[in-house]
Order: C-alpha cells, then sequence, then structure tokens
C-alpha cells in the first residue's frame, strides 16, 4: 500500500513538472495565439532599414515595448518593418519611427518617438513617419574621398 502512494505522489510531481514546461515554452516561445492577447502588430516605411533583423527590440524612451516581427518591400521599393507592440502602448499618428543602433557598431532597434496627437494608430496600420538608418560605411566613404562638403 505505501508504495502506490508513492507512485501516486510522483505522478503528482511529473505532471506538475510537466505543465510548468509547458506554460514556460509558451512564454518564451511567444506563441502567436499566446501573444498576440498581449500585443498588436503596426508597420513602418523606411528608405533604409540597415542592419534591423527580425527579432530586434522597438523602444520608447528607451524602454523596450515590442518586437519586430517582419521585413519586406512594398509596392513603393520601401522597406517595411512589421512590429509587435504591446497592447499597453497607444502609438498617437503623428509619431516617428527611427532606425537607431546599440553604441557605434552595436545591434540596431526601432525607436518610435512619440507624438502628442489625439488619435492613435490602429492595428495593421503604417508608421509613415520615419528616419532611416544612417549608413556609416557611405559616410566614411565619402568623408576618405574628399566627396563632403
Amino acid at each position: 500500500m505505501g508504495n502506490s502512494r508513492m507512485e501516486i505522489v510522483v505522478g503528482f510531481f511529473l505532471i506538475g513538472g510537466f505543465l510548468a514546461l509547458g506554460w514556460l515554452a509558451l512564454r518564451l516561445g511567444e506563441v502567436p495565439w499566446v501573444t498576440e492577447s498581449s500585443t498588436y502588430a503596426i508597420n513602418a516605411e523606411f528608405n533604409n532599414i540597415s542592419g534591423v533583423k527580425a527579432g530586434a527590440d522597438v523602444q520608447i524612451a528607451g524602454v523596450v515595448v515590442g518586437k519586430v516581427r517582419g521585413l519586406s518591400l512594398n509596392d513603393e521599393k520601401l522597406a517595411v518593418v512589421n512590429m509587435q507592440i504591446d497592447r499597453a502602448v497607444a502609438v498617437p499618428v503623428d509619431s516617428v519611427a527611427s532606425v537607431k543602433s546599440q553604441g557605434i557598431i552595436g545591434d540596431k532597434y526601432i525607436q518610435i518617438t512619440l507624438g502628442g496627437d489625439e488619435s492613435n494608430y490602429k492595428p495593421g496600420e503604417t508608421i509613415v513617419d520615419t528616419e532611416s538608418a544612417v549608413d556609416l560605411e557611405s559616410l566614411i566613404s565619402k568623408f576618405a574621398f574628399g566627396q563632403v562638403k
């Protein structure tokens, strides 16, 4: 009888462990049907997103509020960045999205500078007021070859 009680305790322990592991996998893996309830998607159009990759941070005032989910070209051959933003963060329609880098040669991320408009972007809308990445290599080559005026 004592042996079966031990087996029941071990069984409950294993079930609890599997449930905890499953919960952790869903939280860390960012499964779309779990994370979509707490985030919304907006896009931003850039002339140049040099160095921005899927998974890059989206920041407001230095605080991470989302992630870059995808990159594509639209019909006008502009780079479109698809971002998942925390649902608690409202982005006014006069906000500006910029490509920034962590330090001189650090990872690229998207910085959103919030505007003061009363109306906000809705899920799926596109920020068109953007500042593209500074191409440091072309600036250095222009300076090195005397083309900067």
